[in-house]
């Protein structure tokens, strides 16, 4: 009764070893749980990390300054006034040109000559019919005198003696005549010269060496004295802005730069265009500028109006996306802020501000393109740096 079977014995074997796996597992599950529970409690321990600044930056402030007020306008070059130089004898040969396309001549400076031999054969001539007739003139008069004095003697009669005194008269006038006629080809012995008749710039030249030219005929054209002249075209209602003496500062399509003053403004207005005329004189037309400016060039100009007060901003500070101006202002937890702004005259590195921001504002000097809203940066210096007086803008 006492024995027990060999399954019983087996079971009452394995019993001892199960609890011993259990307790194990057990123990292991505990240490596990110690070990978590001590690892979120030194998390928890540790203090919260801090947000890195997406940029450092320095600030500047809208500022006040005094801004010009200029009215931009486009137009052509022109020469101030051009000369037509042109032939004064008729039938005359070209012989030698001295004057080319560009020269830059005086007045009396000798362009052309023309062939000058049947104009001296001619004074030649002038000058023996002169001498022929103060040869009769002096017969006539001889005999003047002599009927002058027997006159009243009945040495010859009345009738004779009015012969001889008419005859004195005749002589003398044929001897004016003949002077006249010596002038005349003096005058076209002169004209075989062709000279300047001011100073200025040959812009064209229509004669040829060996053409017999008319008189009249056009042989160069001339810039009288070198000026030039912009013509700027503006519309009526800007017409009224502008006055005579207007200072304008001119720049050809290479970036030339010259400045000029109105002149006169055209007394009429375009009636297709609406748009009239400013005559502007172009002030130091050196060498140097002729190269840039020529007649015929189309060139633009700035008048300017005066000047006006405004805000404005270093055009770092302005960043411009599809098409708008935007400025990053910086609160007082150094957060970013994109704000929408709109821009006016630009002058140098400054570009005016006309809504959008406040003078207190503190904005991000330079790049604003790199931030996006709520982005915290870092301030290095929030002190606005000097800005020189603004002096000219355009508008």
């Amino acid at each position: 009764m006492n024995l027990l079977s060999n399954s019983s014995i087996r079971k009452i074997t394995v019993k001892p070893l199960t609890l011993t796996l259990v307790i194990a597992s057990l123990l292991t599950l505990s240490a596990l749980g110690l070990f978590a529970t001590r690892s979120l409690a030194a998390d928890a321990a540790k203090p919260a990390a801090t947000t890195k600044p997406a940029l450092t930056v320095s600030l500047v402030q809208p500022r006040s300054s005094m801004l010009g007020i200029k009215l931009s306008a486009n137009g052509s070059v022109a020469a101030w006034q051009e000369a037509s130089v042109g032939a004064e004898a008729n039938g005359l040969r070209v012989a030698e040109l001295h004057a080319q396309i560009g020269d830059r001549v005086t007045r009396g400076q000798l362009l052309a000559s023309f062939a000058a031999e049947s104009v001296q054969a001619d004074v030649a001539l002038a000058r023996a019919a002169v001498a022929e007739a103060q040869a009769n003139a002096l017969d006539a008069a001889a005999n003047a005198d002599r009927a002058r004095a027997v006159q009243g003697s009945g040495a010859i009669s009345a009738q004779q003696v009015n012969q001889y005194l008419t005859q004195d008269l005749t002589g003398k006038a044929r001897v004016e005549s003949a002077k006249a006629q010596l002038d005349s080809q003096l005058l076209r012995l002169k004209n075989t010269q062709l000279l300047a008749p001011d100073s200025g710039i040959i812009s064209a030249r229509m004669a040829t060496v060996g053409s017999v030219v008319g008189a009249g005929s056009e042989m160069f054209r001339l810039i009288r004295q070198g000026r030039l002249e912009w013509r700027g075209e503006v519309t009526s209602a800007e017409l009224g802005r502008i006055t005579p003496g207007t200072q304008v500062l001119l720049t050809a399509p290479g970036g030339a730069q010259v400045k000029g003053k109105v002149r006169n403004l055209a007394p009429t207005v375009d009636a297709a265009t609406r748009n009239g005329l400013v005559y502007v004189d172009l002030l130091g037309a050196t060498p140097g500028v002729a190269a840039s400016f020529k007649p015929g060039m189309y060139a633009r100009g700035e008048f300017e109006l005066g000047s006006s007060g405004g805000l404005t901003l270093p055009q770092t500070a302005v960043v411009v996306r599809d098409g708008f101006s935007y400025v990053a202002r910086v609160g007082a937890d150094n957060r970013v802020a994109q704000v929408k702004v709109q821009t006016g005259r630009v002058v140098g590195d400054e570009i005016e501000i006309t809504s959008g921001v406040k003078p207190e504002d503190k904005l991000v000097a330079s790049g604003g393109s790199f931030l996006s809203d709520g982005d915290l940066v870092k301030v290095v210096n929030s002190a606005p740096a000097p800005v020189k007086p603004a002096q000219a803008a355009s508008k």
